[in-house]
């Protein structure tokens, strides 16, 4: 027992430390898991043996992910992108599955093992590329829906793959007769599942979700999963595409995403066992003397897989440069990879040599897949010729739409919030051009009238296309953080006078973009709640004059830009207070004492003065400093009580 509780310690301690320094690298944390496997199997420190008892716990990490794939699965969504899915995506598999045939054939390889080596081959890395694509925002680009779609495809081509492994270990006589049972078992379970599961299924959670008890729906949730798996088994097919399909049967009901959160902390650690596990059959040795094997099947499963995407892709009219930059994202191998070797192993379909070169392989293809997409646009201009051509129509189109535009602001991202905030800008006349990666968004609101055009604002030519240097202002309307700091980075570069206003979604991310140079941060709770109150208040009888004198407090608070007002004759009426925080313009003369002097040497603050802006011949700098030196004609915006404000004036000006 303290045997057992030992090496459940040690394996967790490995885990934490390993996984949260390839976090801190940007690695995926598979790798992490792999390489603790390694270290503490057999095969190297010799500290946990591969027991049975630990493989099974690992397998339930395959459940769970089959569950997870089996929630994401949707019948509309694969209609909508049923061509690339089915058609690319089967191409891109397909031909991964003959060309490995192929060499093996030349290799002496028996074609078992081939079709077992190319189906490991053929799959790419769900988690990374789905995850980069998003921090990218390349999700909505030509290359993106081309990448999703073979994912989705790839994750579908893993259920057949997991009946059609286990069932190659069976003598040639018996191979046809055995993989007609196993589909046939397949389609009456599918059948059944489908045709009454779902009615059922939608009645059962509505009966669960009535009693209002989050342990008890957890328990069911484990209870179908891991039910249907073994009814799955039963039969004599996997565990997987029992757990796969009762992903499918929720996917339909609305308790979906409940679903899909509750089970995630439960398939994250099984999986990452299971990875563990994976990587303690490794022998570090055995793969270091065949090392030139190993560093040649990378580069084989990189140049080919990319070539037969490549040609896939255009081979159903993709451009060349789109379909350079889908081979570069999917070339790499993935965590299905590793999931049909535990299998393959199980049925000692290959040699055990090869299967550790194959590992290998899979893992250093996993640590470069990252690096190559970093460098797929440098490697798409290198090669593709007409990539300049596509790049320069897309920038003429951008300047085309603000070459007699200035003072305009420059709107990154056109979603929800870019276009209300264009809504309200066209109402102010103020002019904007803004820039947004969804091809089909720009033609629908272009052909509506919007000025907005197809561009990467992380590009520093597509920002000067916009016309960044006779711009106002420059406002981030995604809440992508990584994106958003790439954005600021190239417009700093360029303007580093320009004001940035910065959309956030979560408010533990305004330290790091208001470090990224972001003038304002606005969150989405914060005024989300400011609005919540204000309408609760009113409902309740508060008086509106209160609640919006609130509201400017709170916010006053918040954001340094909205702190006090400008005042005029019409607000004597108001009568407002004396202490109440107020702006003031001051336009510095020739002869101004402050002409020359930085901010901070000139003393303000210690009237209780602040500087909110500088004007300088019509560019407003919304966040001057004490460095920032004031020049003849500027205009100074101070914020400060009534009192004090005329006392700065006459500092500024020359007086005491």
């Amino acid at each position: 027992m303290h045997n057992t509780l030992e090496l459940v310690l040690l394996l967790l301690a490995a885990c934490v430390v390993v996984v949260a320094v390839f976090r801190s690298l940007s690695l995926p944390p598979v790798l992490g898991y792999l390489l603790v496997g390694a270290g503490v199997g057999p095969h190297a420190l010799d500290l946990v043996e591969a027991s049975d008892g630990a493989s099974h716990l690992a397998e339930f990490g395959v459940v769970f992910l089959m569950f997870s794939i089996g929630l994401e699965f949707s019948l509309p969504r694969l209609f909508a992108m049923k061509r690339i899915v089915f058609g690319l995506g089967a191409a891109q598999v397909l031909g991964s599955l003959l060309f490995t045939m192929l060499a093996g054939a030349i290799f002496g390889l028996g074609w078992r093992a081939s079709f077992a080596l190319g189906a490991t081959l053929a799959m790419s890395s769900t988690a990374i590329l789905s995850k980069l694509l998003s921090d990218r925002l390349e999700l909505d680009r030509p290359h993106g829906r081309e990448t999703i779609g073979v994912l989705l495809f790839q994750d579908i081509a893993v259920v057949p793959l997991l009946i059609l492994i286990p069932a190659l270990s069976q003598p040639a006589g018996e191979l046809a007769g055995t993989l007609g049972i196993a589909a046939l078992k397949a389609a009456v379970l599918l059948a059944l599942v489908l045709v009454v599961g779902q009615r059922v299924m939608r009645w059962w959670f509505t009966v669960v979700a009535q009693r209002r008890s989050g342990e008890l729906f957890m328990l069911n949730v484990l209870l179908i999963t891991l039910g249907l798996a073994w009814l799955s088994a039963a039969v004599g097919l996997s565990l997987a595409l029992g757990a796969f399909l009762a992903g499918m049967l929720i996917s339909e009901t609305e308790y979906r995403y409940q679903v899909e959160e509750d089970i995630k902390p439960f398939r994250d650690v099984l999986l990452g066992l299971f990875f563990v596990t994976v990587g303690m059959f490794l022998d570090v040795r055995l793969i270091v003397a065949n090392l030139v094997a190993v560093l040649g099947l990378l580069v084989a499963l990189l140049v080919f897989k990319g070539a037969i995407v490549f040609a896939a892709s255009r081979a159903f009219g993709s451009s060349s440069g789109t379909a350079l930059r889908t081979a570069l994202w999917l070339c790499a191998g993935g965590e299905f990879g590793f999931v049909l070797i535990s299998h393959i192993d199980d049925v000692s379909l290959m040699p055990e040599a090869l299967l550790q070169i194959t590992v290998a392989a899979l893992v250093l293809s996993m640590l470069v897949a990252p690096l190559i997409v970093q460098l797929s646009d440098r490697l798409v201009l290198r090669f593709v010729a007409s990539e300049w051509l596509l790049r320069s129509m897309e920038l003429t189109r951008v300047a085309a739409q603000t070459m007699n535009t200035s003072k305009h602001i420059i709107v990154c991202g056109y979603g929800r919030s870019g276009q209300y905030m264009a809504r309200f800008m066209e109402q102010e006349n103020v002019s904007y051009v803004a820039l947004d990666l969804d091809p089909e968004r720009v033609r629908e609101a272009g052909a509506a009238g919007d000025t907005v055009v197809y561009g990467d604002a992380a590009r520093h030519e597509t920002l000067m296309a916009a016309g960044i240097m006779r711009a106002s202002a420059l406002v981030i309307s995604f809440g992508e953080v990584e994106a958003a700091l790439r954005v600021m980075h190239r417009a700093h570069l360029l303007r580093p006078d320009l004001p940035i206003v910065v959309r956030a979604s979560d408010e533990k991310d305004m330290a790091r973009l208001s470090q990224g140079g972001a003038t304002e941060v606005v969150p989405e709770a914060f005024e989300g709640s400011i609005i919540l109150a204000s309408h609760a208040l009113a409902l309740i009888g508060v008086p509106l004059n209160r609640i919006v004198r609130r509201i400017r407090d709170i916010r006053n608070q918040r954001y340094a830009l909205m702190r006090g007002f400008f005042h005029g004759t019409s607000d004597a009426a108001d009568g407002p207070d004396a202490n109440e925080a107020r702006l003031r313009s001051v336009t510095l003369p020739g002869g101004a004492r402050a002409v020359g002097m930085t901010i901070g040497a000139i003393g303000l603050g210690e009237l209780g003065v602040g500087v909110s802006a500088v004007r300088r011949r019509n560019i407003r700098g919304l966040s001057p400093g004490p460095e920032t030196q004031l020049e003849e004609g500027d205009v100074v915006v101070l914020i400060g009580i009534q009192a004090n404000l005329e006392q700065a004036e006459r500092r500024l000006l020359g007086g005491v």
